[in-house]
């Protein structure tokens, strides 16, 4: 398309402005009674909405009034034009067609999930409502809005999907891409109920090794990673997701124990063995090869092949890795007083922080925590960490109900009902240990540490079984902390 400017002369004193409002140079979004306004001071204020100290009135204040430059309606600044949508007459950013941006989302959600017949896919009208009732529409918008240069986007996924070109299964989404909004996607159809709910980690998995798979070249060896992971690794993970959310590190450990697998079964066959010969020696060659932590990784599909008849009985010898040093109580206390009364670092941070010094959660499962897990109906505050609720004293009682009226991430469709303490970016996902952990280290705590030292000092103070049950650990971990700390409750039995 042409362009409607010449020359870079003409295109500046068509389209550069001074911003009446920030000041700032560049292209200019509207010409208003104040004067040219750039995009940034348009939008704020567009949404910028209350009482107008001018006629009273509930409106979008947009304007600013000569005297004092108050924010007051478009009607008292003089504005020339109207700000209400044609559609639903809600004031605010207007869009294509002046129609505001929630109703140009359903118009093109519309668009998107249409089945051919003018009308969006009946299987879809729950995702439809949960993307258009969104709390920040614009983010939605944008996310559905085509991508020019890239060969696929959200908005092709939906069309793909309003056609019924892509099934409505999981199985269908383990290999559409792009993976990261397919993912997205997926997640949202799980939240509306339109697909059986997975649990996330469970999905990537299961998704990584299929394309794995298809990387291993040398049937032999793709037929038997395909048989274990589908008779072992795969069963178990889903297990796991039965009791409970599944950690990225357990998806992840899984993943390394395929891909340790796999290096194992291609150097039996440079070796020119077989698996139903091999001995323990020829095991002992190819452990030595390897780290501790690479050769522990192969325990699980040995003693899924000796079960299943592949591999006579081998052993890998235990490893028992070194234990960390606690901090001291003193710098525990610091620590704990720094992050109370300093508000750097976010409150979410800090709040996690805390937990991990207080109490000795772990990151895993500190981010696992709900607004539910919080008992205001007492005068005490109390945090379901195990049975009975703990305590929390002030002042950090307040930040953790500070943390809890706002939490971030939730203006989106993927989050409007969470009832996650730490709300992540994704449907129905918490906070992820390795966005919060690089946060946490920059308020100078360190995390594995700061547990021991809570943890040995909790036991000196009670019994491990009782200190056990009120934090939520096995009475086994709390008595070999009690046993490493010294401490004389040994004749307490667990509750």
């Amino acid at each position: 398309m042409d362009r409607p400017y010449a020359t870079a002369e003409q295109y500046e004193r068509w389209f550069i402005r001074d911003c009446a409002r920030c000041g700032r140079r560049g292209n200019f979004a509207a010409r208003w009674p104040d004067g040219h306004v750039c995009r940034t001071c348009h939008d704020r204020a567009l949404l910028t909405r209350g009482r107008c100290p001018s006629c009273g009135q509930d409106r979008v204040l947009a304007g600013l009034r000569p005297v004092d430059r108050a924010p007051i309606c478009t009607s008292c600044a003089g504005f020339s034009s109207s700000h209400a949508c044609v559609e639903c007459g809600q004031e605010g950013k207007l869009h294509a067609g002046r129609r505001c941006t929630r109703c140009t989302l359903a118009r093109r959600i519309a668009e998107l999930l249409d089945d051919g017949t003018g009308r969006i896919r009946p299987e879809l009208a729950p995702l439809a409502d949960l993307l258009i009732s969104m709390d920040n529409p614009l983010s939605g918008l944008a996310w559905v809005s085509s991508r020019h240069g890239r060969s696929a986007s959200a908005a092709d996924l939906l069309r793909g999907l309003g056609r019924g070109d892509i099934e409505l299964t999981h199985d269908a989404f383990h290999r559409l891409q792009p993976w990261r909004v397919a993912a997205h996607l997926r997640e949202l159809l799980m939240q509306c109920g339109v697909l059986p709910r997975i649990d996330k980690q469970v999905v990537l998995f299961e998704r990584w090794l299929l394309e794995h798979l298809d990387t291993v070249t040398d049937t032999e060896q793709r037929r038997l990673l395909r048989q274990y992971t589908t008779w072992h690794t795969l069963p178990g993970l889903r297990r796991r997701a039965d009791r409970g959310p599944v950690s990225r590190h357990t998806r992840s450990d899984l993943g390394q124990q395929v891909l340790r697998t796999g290096d194992f079964l291609a150097w039996t066959q440079e070796q020119g063995q077989a698996l139903a010969t091999l001995r323990q020696a020829d095991l002992d060659r190819w452990l030595v090869d390897h780290r501790p932590h690479q050769r522990q990784l192969l325990k699980p599909f040995l003693a899924w092949a000796t079960r299943a008849g592949h591999l006579p009985r081998l052993r890998v010898p235990p490893h028992r890795p070194g234990q960390q040093t606690p901090i001291t109580q003193h710098r525990r206390l610091a620590l704990l007083r720094k992050l109370i009364t300093d508000d750097a670092g976010g409150l979410r941070a800090r709040v996690a922080a805390i937990l991990v010094l207080l109490y000795a959660q772990p990151l895993g499962r500190i981010l696992r925590l709900t607004i539910d897990d919080i008992d205001t109906t007492g005068p005490d505050v109390l945090l379901h960490l195990g049975n009975p609720p703990t305590p929390v004293p002030q002042p950090v009682a307040e930040l953790l109900l500070a943390l809890r009226d706002q939490r971030t991430n939730m203006r989106t469709a993927t989050n409007r009902d969470a009832r996650w303490l730490f709300p992540g970016r994704r449907a129905g996902q918490p906070l992820t240990v390795d966005t919060i952990a690089p946060l946490i280290r920059d308020l100078g705590v360190p995390t594995v540490p700061g547990r021991l030292a809570v943890l040995r000092q909790l036991v000196l103070q009670a019994p491990a079984p009782v200190v056990a049950q009120a934090l939520g650990f096995h009475h086994h971990t709390t008595q070999r902390h009690h046993a490493a700390a010294g401490g004389t409750w040994n004749r307490y039995s667990p509750l």
